[in-house]
């Protein structure tokens, strides 16, 4: 590791745990969340990623190494018996994957582990202690070692029994203590947000908001209107019969006998593979599942090897969190860029640090106009929260002002057109636009041209209006730099039509300089031509240097006499030709391109074969071959392939249905070839 780099990070570790520390504080002792816990946790995710890379950072008592705020005030401090832990999280199957092989690595070889899965509630964890069958105490988490009394405002919950049931009193251990989550009804939390908004109070963020400002009510008459409900997922100190249960599954039923509710779609799996069934099957019935919730929790089911995985820091080894894609997620802008659409309007496009949100990776987001930018009070180099619900495009919805370095800059509207240099005009509104008529960017038969060229059949004449409509491209070269993640989430595009257009673009990075030249739309420049320049060439590098040449010596065109003296090259194609290579914005848009990847692969000099010297066209259908094969093997030979009859012309080369120009070729005495006659002189 660099020092420099440990220069660089330091700083960002230190603003991200302030701001953590700010948020948990807003949540735990306030009782006033400002954000989501989507992007709470993105926040960390980063934080902890950051300390992974540069652990000579970690702080043991930071504030991500504690479960949750400092216990309040106004409640009585209760001390845990034992620590009430938190989980450390997994996003995707492969980190699933890897806390899997952590696990059994530390268990010793590839042996078999049962998990148990269940629903991750969205609530309150809270702790019940139980004497002889009777509740004594309920607390909250708290700092995972002392929490706050709550036990009047917990006994409000009729879900939670006051007095345990199916055993004798007499058959209870002395002392007990289960541990579970308070939770608020979807439901209730609508008829609460409705009642609140006819008495003017503030709403609540969602339902884990609720359930946890519902138990911090000093009058339990309070916490009892809002009507909360309480799910189990562990016991402590349990002996029945003179022994404890071997599986966490065990403690499950028993925690039902008990008269305790429990997840009711928890299952033992016996591998991984299960788990991820678990894992999808839940997220089909989750949007109408009448709890939030926003993940499921994995463990390894046998106790004693819990035991042996021991614990780490704040969480356990032998469970993990499996989140769900967040809507919400914090990312970096690292630029602000201009794309010119179709009608000349400029759309400002934010590009940003590639993150995960709503299960893919985005790295760029519209911005729309200089207004919306204003309105955020956006600057670059900003921390900002994008948010991607369900398959909408994701968007900037706020900055992140207490991540500041000062080192961010104000975003300015350039003066000038990127693509064609003409000074930019404000529109009527909030719009700024290129008035220049014939700006490339305005120009969609060129991009249709251009991609035509280039054999990216994906991109129809639609798709890429669309893509500038959306401000996703500005020009060709643009075309180059889209991403899954940018396609998939138009309305309909999906995963796999997503996938298919940038694998097609991936493939064309590469082509021939003649098609390179014939794609880039010079005037007079068609396929013959360019096959002509690159094959006189060889390399895009010399053709710009001798096309530039009036400009750097101030030669006349009749003085190029390299380009002059290729044959089919005359005087108009010359001065196109110089014209568009002494451009610095055509200068500019070939490096753009380079830049994204675009090889312009050198030509070889054809040798002369059969056909030089002689020019074909070819017309109808043929049998045994393409028309592009057939093309291909007659330039093979050296010979060239015409679009139109004249008296120029060596042969035409004749298929089913021919058409016209097989009458002007009668008419002009050119001679005709079968197909049987073109394949016998090939």
């Amino acid at each position: 590791m660099k020092k420099s780099d440990a220069k660089r990070i330091q700083p960002r570790i230190q603003k991200l745990r302030a701001e953590i520390a700010r948020l948990r504080d807003a949540y735990h002792i306030e009782n006033a969340p400002n954000v989501t816990d989507d992007i709470y946790d993105s926040l960390t995710r980063e934080l902890k990623m950051l300390l992974e890379d540069y652990p000579e950072f970690d702080d043991i008592n930071a504030p991500e190494n504690r479960i949750a705020g400092k216990p309040l005030d106004k409640f009585i401090k209760v001390k845990h018996e034992s620590r009430m832990l938190s989980l450390n999280d997994a996003f995707s199957y492969k980190e699933l994957q890897d806390w899997e092989k952590r696990v059994k690595k530390l268990l010793g070889g590839d042996r078999q582990v049962n998990y148990f899965c269940e629903v991750k509630f969205d609530g309150l964890a809270v702790s019940l202690v139980y004497e002889k069958g009777q509740l004594i105490r309920g607390a909250t988490r708290g700092d995972g070692f002392v929490g706050e009394n709550i036990t009047q405002n917990l006994k409000t919950i009729e879900s939670i029994p006051i007095s345990l049931i199916g055993r004798g009193v007499n058959d209870f251990p002395d002392y007990i203590e289960v541990r579970g989550e308070a939770v608020l009804s979807k439901k209730t939390l609508e008829e609460l947000n409705k009642k609140n908004e006819k008495e003017g109070k503030t709403l609540f963020a969602n339902t884990r908001n609720a359930a946890a400002g519902s138990l911090r009510q000093l009058d339990p008459a309070l916490a009892a209107e809002r009507r909360l409900d309480f799910f189990a997922y562990d016991i402590k100190n349990l002996v029945m019969n003179g022994a404890k249960p071997k599986n966490h599954s065990v403690e499950h039923a028993l925690l039902k006998e008990l008269g305790f509710p429990v997840d009711p779609h928890d299952a033992i799996c016996k591998n991984l593979k299960e788990v991820i069934v678990f894992i999808k099957k839940f997220e089909k019935i989750r949007p109408d599942f009448p709890y939030g919730t926003d993940g499921v929790v994995i463990s390894v089911d046998n106790l004693d090897l819990q035991e042996t995985l021991g614990i780490i820091g704040k969480a356990p080894r032998f469970m993990v969190a499996f989140k769900y894609p967040a809507e919400r997620a914090t990312t970096v802008v690292e630029d602000i860029i201009i794309n010119v659409g179709r009608t000349g309007v400029l759309t400002p496009l934010a590009i940003f640090t590639p993150t995960l949100v709503a299960g893919s990776t985005v790295s760029k987001a519209t911005l729309h106009n200089l207004d919306q930018i204003e309105r955020l009070g956006l600057k670059i180099g900003d921390t900002v929260v994008i948010e991607k619900a369900g398959d909408v495009i994701p968007k900037v919805v706020e900055v992140l002002v207490g991540l500041r370095t000062g080192k961010e800059k104000k975003f300015k509207m350039p003066e000038f057109c990127s693509v064609c240099g003409t000074k930019i005009e404000k529109g009527d509104l909030v719009a700024y636009i290129c008035p220049n008529k014939k700006c490339p960017a305005k120009n969609e038969r060129y991009l249709e041209h251009f991609v035509s060229v280039f054999e990216i059949y994906e991109l129809g004449p639609k798709i890429l209006r669309r893509f500038k409509d959306e401000g996703l491209i500005t020009d060709a070269a643009d075309i180059f730099t889209l991403l899954k993640a940018d396609i998939e989430l138009l309305e309909r595009f999906g995963e796999k039509s997503a996938e298919n257009i940038i694998k097609e673009i991936e493939s064309k990075k590469k082509i021939p300089l003649s098609r390179f030249l014939w794609a880039l739309g010079i005037l007079h420049v068609g396929e013959e031509t360019a096959r002509d320049l690159a094959e006189h060439f060889g390399t895009l590098k010399k053709l710009i240097t001798s096309a530039s040449l009036p400009a750097q010596t101030g030669t006349t065109l009749a003085g190029l006499s390299e380009i002059d003296s290729i044959e089919n090259i005359g005087p108009a194609v010359l001065k196109s030709v110089t014209d568009f290579f002494n451009d610095k914005n055509n200068l500019n848009f070939i490096k753009k391109l380079e830049k994204n990847g675009v090889v312009a692969q050198k030509m070889e000099r054809k040798k002369r074969g059969r056909f030089t010297g002689l020019n074909f066209v070819l017309t109808g259908t043929l049998s045994n071959m393409s028309r592009e094969i057939a093309k291909e093997k007659i330039i093979g030979l050296g010979g060239k392939v015409m679009g139109s009859v004249s008296k120029n012309i060596s042969y035409v080369v004749a298929g089913v249905d021919p058409g016209s120009k097989f009458n002007t070729a009668q008419k002009l005495g050119v001679k005709i070839l079968s197909e049987k006659e073109f394949v016998k002189i090939l």
